[in-house]
């Protein structure tokens, strides 16, 4: 029974097609970016090509994947996050996410979900919470659906095939995929 709240961000499950890589992006963080990235936090583009964390409600793209730059000390670094507040050489920085939106996610509810949330939308939650020591993300899948008509940040469409994972446990895992993808047609409007 997964009833353990052990949250693990959003964890690429697989690809219709079978390719589920990761997107490099040159100076994608801002040098200096005052927050932490987290590996499987949500992440969107914004002014100036680079990306940032998603905020619960935000259309966005993918889940962060890591990172690797070279310091103002000349040291090359290679994170699975992205360190709050560092500094790079120019040029230097390679930024790694996922940003298909035909990706299926797998993530934590932050309560019980029912199969009959299949085809339901929800908003990511608790989308900074993760560690800095582990370098993972602890963002949630809220259990508050939007009911049919309405869309959200993502789409349940199945639940993970774990071990002791069932529909109605306290922390259900699901598979989901990106509703509101930030290229769609128009933002905020589900794919």
């Amino acid at each position: 029974m997964s009833a353990t709240n052990a949250p693990f961000g959003l964890r690429p499950a697989f690809h219709p097609s079978g390719l589920d890589r990761a997107v490099e992006l040159t100076d994608g963080i801002t040098s200096g970016y005052a927050s932490n990235i987290l590996k499987g936090q949500p992440v969107k583009y914004v002014t100036g090509g680079v990306i940032n964390p998603a905020a619960a409600g935000d259309s966005f793209v993918g889940a962060f994947a890591g990172v690797q730059f070279t310091d103002t000390t000349g040291r090359n670094r290679v994170s699975n996050y992205w360190p709050a507040n560092t500094a790079y050489q120019a040029g230097s920085c390679n930024a790694y996410f996922y940003n298909d939106p035909n990706i299926v996610y797998e993530i934590q509810a932050d309560g019980s979900l029912a199969q009959t949330s299949i085809g339901d939308e929800a908003d990511i939650s608790n989308a900074t919470a993760g560690s800095a020591t582990t370098g993972l993300s602890q963002c949630t899948l809220s259990t508050t659906l939007v009911g049919a008509g309405n869309s959200a940040q993502m789409r349940v469409v199945g639940l993970a095939p774990y071990p002791g994972n069932a529909w109605g446990d306290s922390y259900t895992i699901v598979r989901a995929t990106i509703s509101e993808f930030q290229f769609a047609t128009a933002a905020g409007t589900a794919i």
